[in-house]
């Protein structure tokens, strides 16, 4: 018993890691977070869109994690490159976060309603996930880094956790954006988001500096 706890320690602390780092780089806003309120806040074709957003994250994050993760773990250099690059990226996201919950949101977001059709909807809503570059960054190259450096199953849990907090993150953004639209529209309320991302950002920037990826 004692034996199978341990086992799933690996598997636990890899599930967290892919879970909060995700979720710190998902809520940052914008222009796919900002569509997918809108469409929350407009009540329009939220689900298929809350959907293909948290796919999109899963399938990505994956490619990331078995496919260019794997060819830069096979290379020592390309590898601590990318704990040093990762370490530096997570550092500015957090720094950045950290500055906007000091300073507060430049404007307020507004819901705009939309009278579009699902199609064209769904077409809007790739383009802003598959054309965007920073989403590639953030999946394919951060994640899949961070995943790379698990051995066996750890990584399917650090995909499993990935996909759980951009599932938690759209399915909350979308539907309870009608519900929080009061509160959505205080710049009280983005800031606190700010500042969790910061010192979520911040600790994840730390460990990966000093620990090697992949190290227990």
């Amino acid at each position: 018993m004692l034996h199978e706890t341990t086992s799933m320690q690996p598997l636990a602390s890899a599930a967290l890691q892919g879970l909060l780092t995700m979720g710190g780089l998902i809520v940052a806003i914008g222009t796919q977070n900002a569509l997918v309120l809108r469409q929350g806040l407009a009540r329009s074709h939220v689900a298929p869109v809350v959907a293909f957003c948290t796919v999109s994250d899963w399938v990505l994050t994956a490619l990331g994690v078995f496919g260019l993760g794997a060819l830069i773990a096979a290379s020592p250099r390309w590898l601590e490159a990318c704990r040093l690059g990762g370490a530096a990226f997570l550092l500015l996201y957090g720094l950045r976060a950290a500055w906007r919950a000091w300073r507060g949101p430049a404007q307020a977001l507004v819901a705009e309603g939309t009278g579009q059709r699902l199609a064209p909807t769904l077409v809007a809503t790739a383009a802003m996930t598959w054309l965007n570059p920073h989403v590639y960054l953030d999946t394919v190259v951060l994640m899949g880094s961070l995943g790379a450096g698990h051995p066996g199953a750890a990584r399917v849990a650090f995909v499993v956790g990935a996909g759980a907090a951009s599932a938690l993150w759209f399915a909350l953004l979308g539907f309870g954006a009608a519900w929080a639209s009061r509160w959505l529209r205080q710049p009280g309320v983005w800031r606190a988001i700010d500042a969790g991302i910061a010192v979520v950002m911040l600790w994840m920037a730390v460990q990966l500096a000093w620990r090697p990826l992949g190290a227990p």
